[in-house]
């Protein structure tokens, strides 16, 4: 993975800016006109490392850079299940009958935001040709990205393109522009899910005016063409305005999905016909700790939008099943309680001690070692412990979330039985003497050292000798997935949110050819289920692709990959005078273009 070296001036920004944020520095709150500045305040609970599209591999960075850049899609705001639309593209894309060929058409006149880095400051029309460039980037090895496992063998002369030099200079047959405003790509093979991987923060459009100009630095110097531009970044805080030069499409919520029985009561009518965004300002205030996050938005004049923490939950909530609050907190916030699209596990590096590549005799040890491991896992304390019992507890990767889960598969996986586990141990001749010491990497944060001190609980009540099990806290969520990237650990917690609709999306976790720094951070490799994967990913939604798909996960959970799996279920509240509809899931944050905010003059009108 890349680590971006800033310069000191870039530093010294950061410093500055953290130290401002730290400071209690807060938005001023009226204009130059005097009228009331409107300003969103959202939370989230970790900070982005870098926000360069090539690196948008985490929740907190694609938060940033859908605010910021262009993708040619998006999802509609309020459409349930999701529904791509086009964003910088004018239509969904024409494919040939043979399905190698698309064909995208992208709007004319849209501009990046002013920036130093184009001549006399003045940013230029975006073209199909920025396109072109900044998938290019995902295959320079000198970027180390992190996307470019969706589109790797796909795009025809890609590959090859960046195994022969990355010469931006030279074409690539299967990724041209054919005039400014036309973009054809032709693939491999089939690959449905095209069209989604271009709502992703991975395939924003950057200039490379931007690149050129700031180096390794476009890590905090984005410059797009989205809603928002940024004003000020730290690991505490981003500060956004909106970009004067985004293009007025007013919002047709019929098309978007607006249905008054669920959000009527949210004030969102309000947008209609009109041009997004509607803030004067926005705020991200990055949060490690819960405490911190729930007294900021509590406070009633900090931050607007946040979840209700594990440890308030009980307090605050009073039916579980659907979620409802509790009167005196109903009457202050507004509330939705919805199963995340998304899988919370912990994973098992396959390329250490825990690994299949060695002799036969030592790779049914380990695998033994790993079921053990599984067995032992009580995903049920897990569940009330931090998620107040009302987490979706199920085996396998596929989540609840999409058409593919299947709901009859066997649970011996989620079942916790501590003597079956020892019993597993034993028979394959594991002794306290001859097990593995083990590295469980985690992020800061008191809820993140919890999470890993029990699952080493749940190891040592097994018979794990505790000095064999180390925990590694890193400083940030970024620095703790370098080292997964950089295979630096045996195990760690993580969650993966779906980026589209489909269970492909997380079968895709274990495809070989995707070993880290990309997508299987299990180091996962299995020739059939890598040719099942081949072969279902150039299928079309069916029966047949469903068989097969839940096949593929009865094989992860056979294999004892890792430790899986949970979908949360949290109430997101927020604040009465914030108009809008939050959504966290599937590339959360390109909701946050249609917030506004009351105002003591303009009232629901914002």
């Amino acid at each position: 993975m890349l680590i971006a070296r800033l310069r000191v001036a870039a530093l010294a920004a950061l410093v500055a800016a953290l130290t401002a944020a730290c400071s209690g520095e807060r938005a001023p709150t009226t204009g130059a006109d005097g009228k009331p500045l409107k300003v969103y305040r959202h939370s989230e609970d970790g900070s982005p490392t870098t926000l360069d599209p090539v690196q948008a591999a985490i929740t907190y960075s694609n938060l940033v850079v859908v605010n910021v850049y262009d993708t040619l899609y998006t999802y509609k705001y309020l459409k349930r299940p999701y529904e791509l639309k086009p964003n910088l593209a004018t239509s969904l894309p024409t494919v040939s009958d043979d399905g190698l060929t698309y064909t995208f058409k992208i709007k004319p006149g849209v501009e990046y935001t002013d920036d130093e880095a184009f001549p006399d400051g003045k940013g230029r029309e975006v073209v199909a040709e920025d396109f072109v460039y900044s998938i290019k980037r995902h295959f320079d090895p000198a970027n180390r990205s992190q996307g470019s496992w969706l589109w790797t063998n796909k795009i025809v002369g890609l590959d090859d393109w960046g195994k022969n030099g990355a010469d931006y200079a030279k074409p690539v047959e299967g990724l041209k522009a054919l005039d400014d405003y036309t973009i054809q790509i032709t693939l491999n093979k089939p690959f449905p899910q095209l069209p989604y991987t271009f709502a992703m923060g991975f395939s924003a459009f950057v200039p490379k005016e931007a690149v050129d100009h700031y180096g390794r630095e476009i890590s905090v110097n984005p410059v797009g063409s989205g809603p928002f531009k940024l004003e000020r970044f730290s690991t505490a805080k981003a500060v956004f305005v909106p970009n004067p030069k985004f293009r007025q499409e007013p919002v047709d919520l019929e098309y978007e999905g607006y249905d008054p029985a669920i959000h009527g009561e949210f004030g969102v009518a309000a947008i209609d016909g009109r041009s997004p965004p509607f803030v004067d300002r926005m705020e991200i205030d990055f949060f490690t700790e819960t405490a911190s996050r729930w007294a900021s938005f509590t406070k009633g004049s900090e931050v607007q939008w946040t979840w209700a923490p594990v440890e308030q939950v009980d307090a605050v909530v009073k039916n579980k099943q659907p979620i409802v609050l509790k009167d005196e907190y109903a009457e202050k916030y507004h509330y939705t309680g919805d199963s995340e699209p998304a899988v919370v596990y912990a994973y098992f590096n396959m390329d250490g001690v825990l690994g299949d590549d060695g002799p036969p005799e030592q790779d049914a040890k380990n695998k033994a070692l790993r079921c053990a491991m599984v067995k032992a896992f009580d995903w049920q304390e897990r569940n009330d412990r931090f998620y107040n019992g009302i987490g979706a507890i199920y085996p396998g990767i596929i989540p609840p979330a999409v058409p593919e889960f299947d709901p009859n598969m066997d649970r011996w996986s989620v079942t916790h039985d501590l003597e079956e586990a020892k019993q597993i141990l034993a028979d394959a001749g594991w002794t306290p003497e001859t097990l593995p010491k083990l590295t469980y990497g985690h992020s800061a944060g008191v809820t993140q050292r919890q999470i890993g001190e029990l699952t080493r609980g749940f190891m040592t009540a097994m018979g794990w000798p505790i000095e064999k099990f180390e925990l590694k806290s890193y400083a940030t969520f970024g620095d703790f997935n370098r080292a997964i990237k950089n295979s630096q650990l045996d195990m760690g917690g993580l969650a993966w949110q779906l980026d589209y609709p489909d269970a492909e999306n997380v079968l895709q976790l274990f495809y070989g050819p995707y070993e880290t720094p990309g997508s299987n951070n299990a180091n996962y490799k299995n020739p059939e289920y890598d040719a099942l994967y081949e072969k279902t990913s150039v299928m079309q939604p069916s029966a047949e692709r469903t068989k097969l798909y839940r096949k593929m996960n009865q094989m992860i959970v056979d294999d004892c990959v890792q430790i899986m799996g949970l979908s949360r279920t949290r109430a997101y509240m927020w604040h009465k005078d914030v108009i809008g509809y939050p959504d966290r899931h599937i590339l959360g944050g390109q909701w946050i273009r249609y917030v506004d905010v009351k105002t003591p003059e303009a009232g629901s009108e914002g």
